[in-house]
């Protein structure tokens, strides 16, 4: 990141209202889209929160599927329906997420929710927005296919535990539908907007964008367990996300980045699929 871009003084940007009760100032020598009032302690709190959240919208789930006469067992034995409420269960959980986050901007740091998590505009004094956006997808684009390529030489040795979940037809629009659609804008909210600020404060930039995109493609392993070199190659993706957030300043560039790596991995699922007529390991 240039330092004649972003090492601002405290007189052009006083960086977002202090919480009620905060003692660490925020330093105004610091890069404006660093400068965030929250800190280790809210990154750590956040996964219990999460936890807990998955694990009660389980219940909740389980409770409301018994009362309705529906047999546990037979979700459970039912890949297709299993992997439906599983990827439903995520979905909500990720808007529950980005829900949370907001109103912790607004009610204790009284401050703008978006630009504060660093949903800045793009900004750049050689090219418009418009082509850095398209830039971004073809980068996008290339990732996936690199990802692809690598993913057809070390294919993985056992189905993954995504592909047992991914079996019927409506799990797998679901699933496209929040891959293009809520995915990439969680995740860059959590990971480039909440997370790397803190990481590249305490770390350096380069030690941020390291951490960020690592943790990023290790938050998949669950979804790839077993697929050794699939997540390796995520944590490389998480990185390239993490580096154009950081050189831009604003975690729009990631998220445009996300989006065109999705998207292009939804279409090859398509055309993988015959527009969802053959989905493999479905009855």
């Amino acid at each position: 990141m240039d330092d004649d871009n972003h090492n601002l003084n405290s007189a052009e940007y006083a960086g977002p209202a202090p919480a009620q009760g905060e003692t660490t100032p925020i330093a105004p020598q610091l890069p404006e889209d660093i400068r965030v009032p929250w800190g280790w302690l809210d990154l750590v709190l956040l996964i219990p929160l999460t936890v807990g959240g998955l694990f009660f919208l389980v219940i909740v789930t389980f409770i409301g599927l018994a009362l309705s006469g529906v047999a546990i067992g037979k979700i459970q034995q039912s890949p297709e329906v299993f992997g439906l409420i599983s990827v439903a269960a995520q979905t909500v959980l990720d808007l529950a997420v980005l829900g949370y986050l907001a109103m912790q901007m607004r009610v204790r740091f009284h401050s703008p929710f978006w630009r504060t998590i660093g949903w800045r505009p793009l900004e750049s004094t050689r090219l418009s927005r418009s082509a850095i956006c398209f830039l971004l997808g073809l980068g996008g684009f290339l990732l996936a296919i690199v990802v692809a390529w690598v993913d057809s030489l070390y294919p993985p040795k056992a189905e993954l535990p995504i592909e047992t979940l991914l079996q019927g037809h409506a799990t797998l629009v679901l699933f496209m539908l929040t891959a293009v659609l809520v995915a990439p804008l969680v995740e860059e909210t959590v990971f480039r907007g909440y997370l790397y600020p803190v990481a590249a404060r305490t770390f350096g930039v380069t030690g941020g964008i390291l951490i960020t995109g690592t943790l990023f493609g290790l938050m998949h392993g669950v979804q790839l367990w077993g697929g050794w070199w699939q997540i390796a190659m995520l944590v490389v993706v998480g990185i390239a996300f993490t580096l154009a957030r950081a050189r831009t300043g604003t975690v729009v560039a990631s998220y445009v980045l996300h989006v065109s790596y999705n998207s292009l991995q939804v279409i090859a699922l398509l055309i993988g699929t015959h527009g969802l007529r053959h989905i493999p390991g479905a009855h």
